[in-house]
């Protein structure tokens, strides 16, 4: 066409058109449907389909044609080229625009947690959090899922050399209670902080498992603690914030 720029490749365009052909309702396809479809001549269309056979994107059984699993290694190069955060964003704001509260994901580093992804709606802490921040972990949701999920070692070092500063009236300041809530977390899967960071703050915070089962970070929703009680947190937002991590991991399986 004659609005093509110089290095557009239409043979690689008519190649790409091939593989799309085939969809839900057009799983098999016979030669004369592909060069239907793609508007191509019949000896193109068989061309492309051989090709594409002999790669190993396409199967036949010399009349009807099929794509193979491999295709998903095209989709897989983008996947596996994305990070976590870039993972985990689009769904923040999915769980965001449905719940109309802020939520982010961290991760550990040493004793803070680190904030790597972020989608605010109003802010209700007197600090600005952005991508960057650090806090405590153990005075934070993110923070006691990431605690309670390393190696029994690992968490035994820690509450023997954090000091533990009584950040709020609530914020649990003995290594005794603080291992005791972190068990309660790892069994139940989930993590509440109700003022402990900062007076008027509520914090509710899941795991997010990589495709080996480990814990690589934490996703949490924040919410004031004047407009949201507990038991709300738990009936209401728990669910989204399960499904949120679930639709996550289920990006990172298909990652690096």
């Amino acid at each position: 066409m004659s609005d093509r720029e110089p290095h557009f490749v239409q043979s690689l365009e008519r190649g790409l058109a091939v593989i799309r052909a085939f969809d839900t309702h057009h799983p098999q396809l016979t030669l004369s449907e592909v060069a239907r479809i793609c508007d191509l001549t019949r000896a193109a269309a068989r061309r492309f389909l051989l090709t594409l056979t002999d790669l190993g994107y396409v199967r036949t059984d010399g009349r009807m044609f099929s794509l193979t699993p491999r295709v998903l290694e095209l989709g897989y190069s983008y996947l596996s080229s994305i990070s976590l955060p870039e993972v985990a964003q689009p769904h923040l704001e999915t769980l965001v625009a449905d719940i109309h509260e802020s939520s982010s994901v961290s991760v550990l580093d040493g004793d803070d947690v680190l904030y790597v992804a972020r989608v605010p709606t109003r802010r209700i802490m007197t600090v600005a959090i952005n991508v960057g921040t650090r806090f405590p972990a153990y005075a934070t949701s993110m923070g006691r899922i990431l605690l309670a999920h390393l190696p029994e070692p690992e968490i035994a070092a820690f509450l023997a050399r954090v000091n533990l500063l009584p950040l709020t009236d609530r914020t649990l300041t003995t290594p005794e209670s603080l291992r005791t809530e972190l068990n309660r977390i790892r069994d139940q899967g989930w993590a509440i902080v109700d003022q402990e960071l900062e007076e008027g703050l509520r914090s509710l915070a899941a795991p997010v498992h990589d495709r080996t089962g480990t814990v690589v970070a934490a996703v949490n929703i924040s919410v004031h603690a004047s407009r949201t009680p507990v038991d709300d947190m738990r009936e209401r937002l728990l669910p989204c914030l399960l499904a949120t991590t679930a639709a996550i991991e289920a990006d990172l399986r298909n990652t690096r």
